[in-house]
């Protein structure tokens, strides 16, 4: 009897635990992998941790391949999203803010916060780093970048809080490419420019300049750069961006937590025109300065800030309520489920 009690314990101990094999292989059952048409408005260095999270394996751990495009302009990227060319798109608020204030009723909706600092760097001609402060550009000329663009905005909202009027007190060179701004700074014009790496390293080693401030820490937080997605597409997938999102913030926590050499060191194939040490170099300056947000939410206080900025640069035709216009519910259980 005792033994035939021990044999029933001992089926009953091997079903439970069949059981739970059986939970368990279907609970780590690969996703299938679903291609994600991402169109990111610029390649850049700036946004390293989402490099991190496809070299890294997290969007594949998601279920996704990212089929990238490049917009070259914050505008060009909106085209490509609203159009249905993109599922998501990588690139400043403000463009949602414009669409958003138009009325549009499928507008396109930020979910996701990458960069929570400007990019760029204010370059002179002279090295002086240690004196420099923004009294030295009165009177002086600035290559700075697009009207309406975010780069601009920054720059005067920054100089105006100096004390400096922008097209006052400073002239401003914005008619020019953004890509070509470099150039013409090192072919002699202007006395300052604001650039993003890799252009501002560059600027650097070829002895034309040095970088004397950075704008993002002059500006303060703000949601600089952000996952956006139609309306419609968000309310027709939500597993999409929720699982989009998990795979942002794993890249927003390895990048926080490793070396610039080391995420130097992943993001190389991208940029495999720069040395990793040139990488390392320019990963570490926004290292430094907290460049990359810790996780995908959102804060109200960026959202007005951006706001205000957008309003002294005359491109904001009212303020949005941040709950009307930003869902942080997937960032929000993308940092509920990963530890």
């Amino acid at each position: 009897m005792r033994k035939k009690t021990v044999y029933v314990l001992i089926v009953c101990v091997m079903l439970v635990t069949a059981i739970f094999i059986a939970l368990g292989a279907k609970d780590n059952k690969p996703r299938e992998i679903t291609k994600i048409k991402v169109n990111e408005v610029v390649h850049s260095i700036f946004y390293a941790p989402q490099y991190v999270a496809i070299e890294k394996g997290f969007f594949e751990e998601e279920g996704f391949f990212l089929e990238l495009s490049v917009g070259q302009g914050a505008d060009k990227s909106m085209i490509a999203l609203i159009s249905g060319e993109a599922d998501i798109a990588l690139m400043g608020t403000e463009a949602g803010v414009y669409v958003f204030n138009e009325g549009k009723e499928d507008h396109a909706i930020p979910f996701a916060q990458l960069t929570q600092r400007a990019g760029n760097y204010l370059i002179s001609r002279t090295d002086d780093v240690s004196t420099f402060s923004w009294e030295d550009v009165s009177g002086k000329t600035i290559i700075g970048g697009r009207p309406g663009g975010m780069p601009q905005m920054i720059l005067e909202y920054v100089l105006n809080e100096n004390g400096i009027i922008p097209f006052q007190d400073v002239e401003i060179v914005n008619n020019l490419q953004f890509t070509s701004t470099a150039g013409a700074f090192v072919s002699g014009i202007g006395d300052y420019t604001a650039e993003f790496d890799p252009s501002a390293l560059s600027v650097e080693k070829e002895g034309a300049g040095f970088v004397v401030r950075s704008l993002g820490i002059d500006s303060g937080f703000v949601p600089y750069t952000v996952y956006m997605a139609q309306k419609s597409y968000i309310e027709k997938n939500p597993e999409i961006i929720q699982h989009f999102t998990n795979a942002v913030y794993k890249g927003q926590l390895w990048v926080n937590n490793h070396s610039a050499k080391e995420i130097a060191e992943v993001i190389h194939p991208y940029f495999s025109e720069n040395s990793i040490e040139d990488l390392e170099i320019m990963v570490k300056r926004y290292h430094e300065q907290d460049t990359w947000k810790n996780d995908p939410i959102f804060s109200k206080e960026g959202f007005e800030l951006l706001q205000d900025i957008m309003e002294y640069g005359q491109q904001l035709s009212a303020h949005i309520d941040f709950d009307k216009f930003i869902n942080t519910k997937f960032a929000e259980e993308a940092v509920k489920a990963i530890k």
